[in-house]
Order: C-alpha cells, then structure tokens, then sequence
C-alpha cells in the first residue's frame, strides 16, 4: 500500500485522541493547544460560544442570531461569526446588505442596526446570492481568516454559527478558535437522540465543554386559546439530555412572527424568554470570571 493511501486511511479512521492511537502522525506528539490561531492583534474577546447541531434544518442560525441579539440587549457586547460559508445566512436575518471594508490593518465586520457585529462570507462576495464553490480545506481557510483577519473590537461574547455536521469546518474550528463553550440546537424528530449523541461524542472528543441543549421547533402554542400543541409528536430531549449530563437550556416555539421578522431582517425585533436559561448560563462566564 502507498504512503499516500495509507495516510488517507489514517484519516479516516482518526479519533482526534492519540493516547488511543499507535500512528505515527505529526499530530501525535504536538500539543493540541499548538493548533489553535491567534485572534487579530487588534481584536479584544472575552468569550467564544459556538453553536452546532447534528444536522442542518434544525434553526442553528436562528439560535445564534436570538442569542447574539438578546445578550446585546442586555448590555453586552456582541459579535457572530458566520461559519456557515456554504450557506451564510446571518446577514440575511440581521437585515445587514452593505459589504465588509479591509484595510492594511485587517478586515472590519458588518454592525447591524442593533449593533452586533457581524461577519460572514456574504458580506464579502459580489453578489449574496452568488454559490461558493469550494472544496473543504479552502472553506476551513476562510473561516480561520475570520478569526485571525477580523478585528472582532472589544466584543464580551463571540458567537460562532457553526455548519451542521461534524466535518471539515466544525473541526476546524474546535481546533483552531478557543471555543468556551457549545450550545447544542437539535429538534423535536425521533432522530434527535442520534443527533445530540454525534455532537456530544465530537464535543468531548476535542475537549469542548458543552453548555447544553436547545430545542427548536418544541412546540406550536395556539394564539387564540394558548395551548401547546406538538407538531412533531412528544419530545424525548430531557432524557436525552440527562443521559449525557447535560441540560436543557432553551426551548423555542414554532412562530411564524419568529419566521417573518428573521425574514425581514428584523430578527433584533423578537422578544421572548425562551433562551433566558442558556443566555443566564453564557452571562455567568463572565461574571464568575471577574
């Protein structure tokens, strides 16, 4: 077998953990600190939150954006970065169409009319609904230079938009940016066990510590008699959660007023408490470390 291919099937068969490992692979004696990239020099961040699921479809975005917009509300400083490059669509939600400007110093984000900053490879292409076409180390790139190129200024919580999955960019990012902390978006379908089980096991792989679960899509409460009614059947999302030693952090309706204010743009016009349990958890990072 060839050198080439050999080393092919290491990949594919890597766990990212070397005490379990008898490869010899340049990762295996570095430090796994040794990966992680340095912010802008300018760039001031107190802490990095990221947010990923299983699988696409289940309100990521969605979650980021709430989050970033009810912690700016609260006083606090707030960045999202969009590492969703192959479909960006916090611009969109934000209801931001000016492009980002760079200079010799580096690349600035985008303030929503909110204030939260924000940067993704939408602000950056010709037109947003031009397709990017990329392969996957060329993506992983992009999203590195979206720490190390962007001046994130004097930002208390950067709120990274991960996409689904557990490929290229997600491993990307928890080696190369130092996450916090992750908060999990998954929904009510019966394929949430395995769902939450992949980002769990990828989590705990690269030692991120997991903030908790979010549901989305949990229920559908009647405006006129205010029941709760459950469009995808019962959710099973507590005892999953237990028994990976996690909580849930966030339950999220299905709105249409949610739908047609993040479609306008105005996704800094919804009010709620649905995330004040994750939002007190995110808060608290910053006290307790002062």
């Amino acid at each position: 077998m060839s050198e080439e291919n050999i080393t092919y099937q290491n990949a594919e068969n890597c766990t990212h953990d070397c005490s379990t490992c008898g490869t010899d692979c340049p990762s295996r004696s570095a430090d796994p600190s040794s990966f992680l990239e340095k912010p802008h020099r300018f760039s001031q961040i107190k802490k990095v939150i990221g947010v990923v699921s299983g699988k696409g479809g289940v309100g990521k975005t969605l979650v980021s954006s709430l989050m970033a917009s009810l912690l700016h509300q609260r006083g606090y400083k707030v960045g999202v970065l969009d590492a969703d490059i192959t479909g960006p669509s916090v611009p969109k939600v934000f209801g931001i169409t000016e492009k980002a400007t760079g200079n010799d110093d580096g690349i600035w984000p985008v303030r929503s009319k909110g204030g939260v900053d924000v940067m993704s490879v939408n602000l950056l292409l010709p037109d947003e609904t031009d397709p990017v076409v990329w392969r996957g180390p060329v993506i992983a790139g992009m999203v590195k230079q979206f720490w190390t190129d962007v001046v994130w200024e004097d930002v208390d919580y950067l709120i990274v938009d991960m996409p689904p999955g557990t490929g290229d960019v997600p491993l990307t990012v928890f080696q190369s940016i130092p996450l916090d902390g992750i908060v999990i978006v998954t929904s009510p379908q019966e394929l949430v066990s395995m769902i939450v089980t992949k980002a769990v096991k990828m989590a705990e792989l690269m030692n991120i510590p997991i903030l908790g679960v979010v549901e989305n899509m949990s229920y559908f409460q009647c405006p006129d008699c205010g029941k709760q009614h459950k469009i995808f059947g019962d959710s099973h999302i507590e005892e999953i959660a237990f028994q990976h030693g996690l909580a849930v952090i966030g339950k999220l309706p299905i709105d249409p007023a949610i739908a047609e204010k993040c479609d306008a743009g105005k996704v800094e016009e919804v009010r709620g408490e649905w995330l004040d349990p994750a939002l007190a958890i995110i808060e608290s990072m910053i006290k307790f470390s002062r």
